[in-house]
């Protein structure tokens, strides 16, 4: 049986999904059009592939049915009640690949929070560069080359993400503790890891326009807050755009580093779950 919204509701639903998102992403836009780029915030944008337009809008989920409304978007078919998802044409497509992240959103669920990387990922992305050499040039390292390369090499690299690993300079890859791989990818990701938590977004919009807007918005929210993290923790000195370090080279910044990883694990646990469930219950219509 379809849940079937009356106008107001969804309206008023679509309206505060697009006041949301604008409240976080608005001045970013604005920076953009204007032509400036932000080392930061562009990467949710770049390395994500999911358009700022398409962020903002709002899609109700499946086994919804929008009351009143007609030519919602080509995903959507008309009926007597109103507009809907065209599941019998979208399902059928895109069920392996919800199977494919429901698996891995799961495999990584069950598994301890491991808190001992330090956020080295990002050193190992520089590492035996040469300031106009490395991704973001226009911003200066915090320490010279030669100690981002020490600190590599005393601290070690555990990362167990690909899709950071996939990043490393040649000669960080060999100093990593684990050697991920794409097809490993389900059995090596766990909660504790930064870009594991930050991919929740990705999964989101994947699922989109299969699953509620209002979930592809909090898991946006918080890979921006982890973005930033992330960065902080990076051997770039950002503190000029509001970006103060995590040290991790001190003890100090490694306690803070790894209180925000607890931090972020257990405010993803909830997303994860949440985006499982969505899986399965689309998974249940195929």
């Amino acid at each position: 049986m379809a849940l079937v919204l009356e106008t107001p509701l969804w309206r008023a639903r679509k309206q505060a999904h697009r006041a949301r998102l604008e409240g976080m992403i608005g001045g970013y836009l604005a920076g953009r059009r204007a032509g400036r780029a932000h080392p930061v915030e562009d990467f949710l944008f770049t390395y994500y592939g999911h358009r700022p337009g398409r962020l903002m809008g709002w899609h109700p989920g499946a086994g919804v049915v929008l009351a009143g409304a007609r030519d919602f978007g080509p995903a959507y078919k008309d009926t007597p009640e109103g507009a809907t998802l065209d599941l019998d044409t979208l399902l059928p497509k895109r069920a392996a690949a919800i199977g494919w992240i429901r698996d891995l959103l799961a495999a990584t669920a069950s598994r301890p929070a491991h808190l001992g990387c330090f956020g080295m990922h990002e050193w190992a992305m520089v590492y035996r560069l040469e300031q106009d050499e490395v991704r973001h040039a226009a911003w200066p390292l915090r320490l010279p080359p030669e100690e981002v390369a020490a600190v590599v090499d005393r601290r070690g690299v555990r990362c167990s993400h690909f899709d950071a690993f996939r990043f490393f300079t040649p000669p960080a890859r060999p100093l990593n503790v684990v050697q991920p791989t794409r097809e490993g990818q389900r059995d090596q990701e766990q909660p504790g890891c930064l870009h594991a938590n930050m991919d929740l977004y990705k999964w989101a919009y994947k699922l989109s326009p299969l699953i509620p807007a209002e979930l592809v918005a909090d898991c946006f929210a918080l890979a921006r807050e982890i973005r930033a993290v992330d960065m902080r923790a990076s051997p770039y000195d950002m503190a000029a755009l509001g970006y103060p370090p995590v040290a991790v080279e001190t003890a100090e910044g490694r306690a803070e580093y790894a209180a925000f990883q607890r931090d972020f694990a257990a405010r993803a646990e909830p997303l994860r779950a949440r985006l499982v469930g969505h899986c399965d219950a689309l998974l249940a219509r195929v």
